[in-house]
């Protein structure tokens, strides 16, 4: 009896042709680094997180340290940008804030209230910030975090002397130092809050009421 049914050597005998296994997209230049440094404020998120290893940083972006020691040549360096992506970032808006508001209380204001913004939004940034990520890295980098609250301070200081002299102070640029030390440590103080809250206290909590007690 002759069978209608294709055989398994017939009709459908011819071998389908492979599927090629999917390449890894290499990233393109700087994109690497861009990546590292992306992880490396991820990791940075996790409340509780202990001191973030090179070796832990290789794992989560899945690549080798030596892969990492080709774009940076230490874990430093990998700090030093995310210091350089916060100095850019906020300083960037400081001078939006000084370009379009009047000098004064308002301009003060809305300058600390910038910058918990961005920690807020920036949590991993936040502990580079204060410090906390920073405790068993190079020295430098808590001098250059320490260097930027200076200038922070400064620009707070301008803005109030000049506010302080329309308002007929008899000594401007002292009550201007003490309102902008005073206002710097709020900011520092509240950010450390959050970091060492696991990131639950936010620093914005009655921000408005606060400031306007200390200006």
């Amino acid at each position: 009896m002759q069978n209608d049914e294709p055989s398994a050597s017939g009709a459908n005998s011819e071998s389908p042709e492979p599927v090629a296994a999917p390449t890894r997209k290499r990233p393109k230049p700087g994109e690497r680094r861009v990546q590292i440094l992306q992880a490396l404020a991820a990791m940075l998120e996790q409340p509780g997180a202990e001191r973030v290893t090179t070796a832990a940083l290789a794992a989560r972006l899945e690549v080798s340290e030596a892969a990492l020691y080709r774009h940076f040549a230490s874990k430093a360096q990998m700090f030093e940008g995310l210091i350089d992506f916060i100095e850019q970032s906020v300083f960037t808006l400081v001078n939006q804030i000084v370009e379009r508001e009047a000098p004064g209380r308002e301009q003060a204001a809305r300058i600390v209230a910038m910058l918990v913004q961005f920690a807020e939004k920036n949590p991993g940034m936040t502990r580079v910030m204060v410090g906390d990520a920073l405790v068993f890295e190079n020295e430098r980098l808590q001098s250059r975090m320490n260097q930027f609250f200076d200038k922070i301070e400064a620009t707070l200081r301008q803005s109030l002397r000049d506010a302080a002299a329309g308002e007929g102070s008899a000594t401007p640029s002292v009550d201007a130092q003490v309102r902008a030390s005073v206002l710097t440590a709020f900011l520092v103080g509240r950010l450390q809050r959050f970091a060492r809250s696991g990131f639950r206290r936010a620093p914005s909590e009655h921000l408005e009421a606060a400031v306007a007690l200390m200006l």
